[in-house]
C-alpha cells in the first residue's frame, strides 16, 4: 500500500543522500582525473535519484512533506560511516563491492515485488537507478585498477569494508521488514577516520604537476594569446577547472548539513558539471596528440582556500564563475570561425553551464549568511576576501616558478605548432 511504499523509499532516499556525501567529500583526494569524474558523475547520478525518490514519497504521504530517518537510524548509520573512510581508495573499494551492489540488488527486487501499474512513477525512478548502479559499479570497478594506493592503505581499505559488512549483517540489510532496531553503529568504524577534507589537493602525475598552469596567470605581460594560442589556452584552462572539481566537492559535503537538500541536490549538478569541463580540456588535448607529461596541471586556487571555512570555497567557485562569463561566447565563435568545432562547441556548453553555476553561486552564498545571521550586503565581502586569497596566493609565485612556467608553455606552444603544421600536410 501507498504509506509502505512510502517508507521503504525514506530509507532509499537516506541511502542514497549517504553516499552522495561520502562520494563528493572524498573527490579533492583522489588523483587521477578520471578518478575524480567518475566519483563526480556518481554523486550527480545519486542525487538525481535520491530527489526523485523524495518527491515520490511526498506524494505518497500527501499532504505531509515530514522525511525522518527514525526507525532506519542503524542502517543509515552504516551508509554515512561511508564518509570517514580511511583513503579515498577505501571508499571507492565498499562503494564498488557492498553498498552500490547492495542498493541495485534492493532496486531490483522492489521492481520485481511491486505493481508497476499502481506505482509506475516509483518503478520508472527505480529502473533508471539500476542502470545506473550498473555503470557506477563497472566505472569503478575500473577507478580501483588505475587509481595509486599503498599496499597499508588497500589493506586498511579491506578491514574496512569487513566490518561494515558484519555491521549491514547485524542492521539487518537494506530490504523492508530486516531492518533491527537497537544495533549499536559507531559514527567511525575503525579502521576508517573521521573525515577531514584533503586540503593538499590529489594531483595525477601523468601531467606537469605545478601551482600555477600558465604563464599569464603570474605574469601580466604573458599574452593569453590568439589563434593556435587560444586553442591551447582553453585547452588547458578547461583541464585545470580540476579546482572547480575538488571545491565543488568540498563545498557539497561541507555545506550540506547547514543548506539542506536543494543545496545538495544543486550541488551535485554543479560538481558534475565542473567534471565535464575539466574532461572536455582532457580530451582536446588527447585528441591534439599533445604527450600528458607536458601539460601542466596545477593546483592554485584550490590552495588559496587552504584552512578558509566553506563559505569561502563556496564564494571562491562562484566568483570564478562569474569572472570569465563574457568572454567564453565570443571565443566560442573564434573557434567557429577557426574551424575548430570541438572546442566552439565545448565552450559553448561551458558558457550555459556556467550561467546556471552564476545563480547557484547567488542563491546559495546568501542563503548561508542568512543562516549564519549576517545581512545579505555581506556577499560582496566574502568576494573580496576570495579575490584577496587568490592575489596573496599568486604573490607567492618564486621566480623560478615563473621560468618553469614560462618554458613549458613555450614548448607545448611550439609542439602544438608542429603537430598543426604536420597534420595540414598531411
Amino acid at each position: 500500500m501507498r504509506l509502505d511504499v512510502a517508507a521503504v523509499l525514506k530509507r532509499f532516499f537516506f541511502l542514497e543522500q549517504a553516499l552522495v556525501l561520502a562520494s563528493a567529500g572524498w573527490i579533492p583526494a583522489l588523483r587521477r582525473l578520471g578518478s575524480k569524474a567518475t566519483f563526480a558523475e556518481l554523486a550527480w547520478q545519486d542525487a538525481l535519484t535520491a530527489d526523485a525518490l523524495r518527491e515520490r514519497v511526498f506524494e505518497l504521504k500527501y499532504p505531509s512533506r515530514l522525511l525522518e530517518v527514525a526507525e532506519d537510524e542503524p542502517l543509515v548509520a552504516v551508509f554515512r560511516a561511508a564518509l570517514h573512510a580511511p583513503s579515498a581508495v577505501g571508499v571507492a573499494e565498499v562503494m564498488a563491492s557492498l553498498f552500490v551492489p547492495m542498493l541495485r540488488d534492493a532496486y531490483q527486487r522492489y521492481l520485481q515485488v511491486s505493481d508497476a501499474l499502481a506505482d509506475g512513477p516509483t518503478h520508472r525512478i527505480l529502473s533508471i537507478a539500476v542502470r545506473d548502479k550498473e555503470e557506477q559499479i563497472r566505472a569503478l570497478r575500473a577507478l580501483l585498477e588505475g587509481e595509486p594506493a599503498s599496499a597499508v592503505e588497500r589493506e586498511a581499505g579491506r578491514r574496512w569494508r569487513a566490518e561494515l559488512e558484519r555491521l549491514l549483517t547485524a542492521v539487518g540489510g537494506v530490504w523492508p521488514g530486516q531492518v533491527r532496531a537497537g544495533v549499536e553503529v559507531p559514527r567511525v568504524v575503525g579502521p576508517g577516520r573521521e573525515f577531514r577534507l584533503a586540503q593538499d589537493p590529489g594531483r595525477d602525475d601523468a601531467y606537469f604537476l605545478c601551482r600555477f598552469y600558465w604563464p599569464d596567470i603570474i605574469d601580466q605581460a604573458y599574452p593569453y594569446g590568439e589563434g593556435l594560442a587560444l586553442q591551447l589556452r582553453s585547452a588547458i584552462s578547461h583541464l585545470n577547472e580540476v579546482w572547480a572539481v575538488d571545491t565543488a566537492g568540498a563545498i557539497l559535503q561541507a555545506l550540506a548539513e547547514p543548506l539542506g537538500w536543494e543545496f545538495v541536490r544543486d550541488a551535485a549538478r554543479w560538481l558534475y558539471d565542473e567534471s565535464r569541463h575539466m574532461t572536455m580540456g582532457k580530451r582536446r588535448l588527447e585528441e591534439w596528440g599533445l604527450p600528458s607529461s607536458e601539460i601542466p596541471l596545477g593546483t592554485y586556487i584550490y590552495e588559496a582556500a587552504r584552512g578558509q571555512e566553506p563559505i569561502y570555497r563556496l564564494g571562491m567557485l562562484g566568483y570564478f564563475e562569474t569572472k570569465n562569463i563574457g568572454k567564453k561566447q565570443e571565443r566560442a565563435r573564434s573557434f567557429g570561425v577557426m574551424g575548430d568545432r570541438r572546442s566552439q562547441q565545448d565552450m559553448d556548453f561551458d558558457w550555459a553551464d556556467e550561467t546556471l553555476h552564476a545563480e547557484y553561486g547567488r542563491r546559495w552564498l546568501r542563503r548561508l549568511l542568512e543562516k549564519e545571521g549576517r545581512p545579505e550586503e555581506d556577499w560582496q565581502a566574502v568576494l573580496a576576501r576570495c579575490e584577496q586569497l587568490v592575489r596573496e596566493e599568486v604573490g607567492t609565485a618564486t621566480a623560478e616558478e615563473r621560468m618553469i612556467i614560462r618554458a613549458v608553455a613555450d614548448r607545448l606552444l611550439e609542439r602544438a605548432r608542429q603537430l598543426a603544421i604536420a597534420a595540414g600536410a598531411a
